[in-house]
């Protein structure tokens, strides 16, 4: 069992595990947990799968599941939130912590699974994700911005971080003078680790990518001066102004690039070639040494999805 923890649970410092939930491959989704003087929270909870990860990861630790405090999805999107319901049915003490945009679909959430079953379809909507469990109102409180709970004493600020959703919230841990990012500050997979460091891609995925609340929200994020951001896609990266600068850069010239191609017949296709173009140059730029199909096998879904959510953009305006 050790090896096996020792695989999917990787220490931080700090008390902070980066947990690796299983989705789609290893090391893509995070979960992360926090133990302070004997109590827990888990930040992001990856899909249902995801869940005895989760409590393996929790036991390993020498703790119970009554003595998680907190679950804390960033946001609602599925990789991130989908099997927040689950859990919570495990932990008996624990309150979800969530965004006010966000708390109906974890109290209800036949929307989201409708529109899982709509994109991928109803067996990889089952396969991936699951039935989406329901958590008890009285179990849930809404964060706002600025709002501070402790965990064991330590202290976790919530900052309303719109951007990438509009149901998203950042979360800062000033023990380690980290932010829990969920997708505010991109993705940032260690297969794509440059000599230069980590390469970070923007999630722009449907349907509520809005360009300018992003700079806003990564400019409050730069504020705190923090010395880590934890990505749920995936782990603990440093150098945040440094990082920001390429992220940032990425966003702009994928928006320009949407403007450009606003009124093409076959818009989406052209994004997605353009927008992978626009990546890989950034990887050879940062020092990547793969073969340029590999860059492009690993970047796929995000192309896609992040062309999607241009389109979606596009269309608002």
């Amino acid at each position: 069992m050790s090896s096996t923890i020792d695989a999917i649970c990787q220490p931080l410092a700090y008390g902070i595990f980066v947990v690796d939930t299983g989705f789609v491959r290893p090391r893509f989704d995070a979960s992360y947990l926090m133990v302070e003087n004997g109590r827990a929270a888990f930040i992001d909870t990856g899909p249902n799968n995801a869940v005895s990860r989760l409590l393996a990861a929790l036991q390993a630790q020498g703790l119970q599941p009554s003595d998680v405090d907190y679950v804390i999805p960033t946001h609602v999107h599925l990789d991130h939130a989908g099997g927040a319901g689950l859990l919570m049915q495990h932990v008996p003490n624990a309150k979800l912590l969530i965004h006010p945009r966000g708390a109906r679909h974890m109290i209800d959430p036949s929307v989201l699974m409708e529109g899982v079953r709509a994109v991928y379809g109803q067996e990889v909507a089952d396969r991936d994700y699951g039935e989406l469990v329901p958590v008890p109102e009285e179990r849930i409180v809404t964060t706002s911005d600025g709002m501070v709970v402790e965990l064991g004493g330590r202290p976790l600020r919530f900052m309303d971080t719109p951007g990438h959703a509009r149901h998203h919230h950042c979360i800062w841990d000033e023990a380690s003078r980290g932010w829990f990012t969920g997708d505010t500050f991109g993705i940032a997979y260690p297969e794509l680790h440059t000599p230069n460091g980590p390469y970070v891609v923007p999630a722009t995925a449907p349907v509520q990518f809005d360009p300018e609340a992003l700079h806003a929200s990564v400019k409050r994020l730069l504020q705190a001066k923090p010395t880590f951001m934890y990505l749920t896609h995936y782990g603990a990266v440093t150098e945040p102004e440094k990082l920001a600068v390429q992220f940032l850069a990425q966003v702009d010239a994928m928006a320009s690039t949407a403007r450009a191609l606003a009124k093409e017949s076959d818009r989406h296709e052209k994004l997605k070639r353009a927008f992978a173009n626009i990546y890989v140059r950034e990887l050879r730029r940062s020092g990547a040494t793969q073969p340029e199909s590999f860059l492009r096998d690993v970047l796929a879904t995000d192309v896609e999805l992040n062309a999607q959510g241009l389109g979606a953009w596009l269309s608002k305006h």
